[in-house]
Parts: C-alpha cells; sequence; structure tokens
C-alpha cells in the first residue's frame, strides 16, 4: 500500500490476468476477430491486411508479438498507438465479467510491473511510464459512469 493507502495492483497474474494483454479476450476490432488484446495491437501496426490476418491467427499472445515486429510499420505509428491502445481496452472491458473485475479493482492504481524492460507500457525496477496501467485506469473511470 502506498502511504495514502491507495491500494497498488502491480502484478497482471493471478487474480489480475484479466489486466494483461496476453488475457483471452476475443475483441473485434477493424473488421477482424482477434483472441486477445496483444493480437490485435500487435495487428494495428500495419494497414496491410494479409500481414493483419496472421497476426490474428497466431497461436498466443507471444507469437502475435513476434509477428508484430516483422510488419509493414504504418507511417504514423507512434503518433496514434496510445490511442489505438486505449480503443483495444475500451472493447475488451466491453465484456460484462471483464467490466466487473476491472470495476472491482476500485481506486487501486494499476501498474503494468515486468522484468523486460518495458519502460513504455509498464514499469521495470522502478522505472517507467507505465501508460497500459494508466489507460487501464482511464477505461476504468470512463466505465463508472456508464
Amino acid at each position: 500500500m502506498k502511504e495514502n493507502n491507495v491500494k497498488i495492483i502491480d502484478s497482471f497474474h493471478g487474480e489480475y490476468a484479466f489486466l494483461s494483454n496476453y488475457y483471452d479476450s476475443p475483441i473485434f476490432y477493424d473488421g477482424i476477430l482477434y483472441p486477445t488484446v496483444e493480437h490485435a495491437f500487435q495487428a494495428a501496426k500495419t494497414t496491410v491486411f494479409i500481414q493483419r490476418i496472421i497476426i490474428a491467427n497466431k497461436k498466443t499472445p507471444g507469437q502475435a508479438k513476434c509477428a508484430g515486429r516483422k510488419v509493414t510499420l504504418r507511417d504514423n505509428w507512434d503518433d496514434i498507438k496510445l490511442y489505438i491502445m486505449k480503443e483495444l481496452i475500451i472493447l475488451k472491458f466491453t465484456n460484462p465479467k471483464l467490466k466487473s473485475a476491472l470495476l472491482n479493482t476500485k481506486d487501486a492504481e494499476l501498474i503494468e510491473r515486468n522484468t523486460w524492460n518495458d519502460t513504455y507500457w509498464g514499469i521495470c525496477n522502478g522505472i517507467g511510464e507505465n501508460h497500459l496501467g494508466k489507460i487501464l485506469m482511464e477505461v476504468r473511470e470512463m466505465l463508472r459512469g456508464d
């Protein structure tokens, strides 16, 4: 707990695995059904339809992530990746069970703590921007208004 008694959730595993982009939560995005947010996010990196289909059909989110590193990157990716991630997270949490689980995190600070040195989407060794955690908290706040 932080000094101000705000709960911190800094592991997207176990009880909180549903917060992970690797969590099995099919979403329909841009005309294609993806098994996870990770699949959809990696596919969104490109405008080449066949590359998107290939990523959608990868067996695991890890395989989708690897495939996403090999796509023809869209020119404006750095400008839109946060917007795309938020859009995908919103789609994921339209699922009533997942929405309820996210809302049940109450006011907890959500931190995507990792050991793979991702300091953009999460925090590693106390350093990072935690964009995924911030987006999850924004979407949670938005869902409260529904």
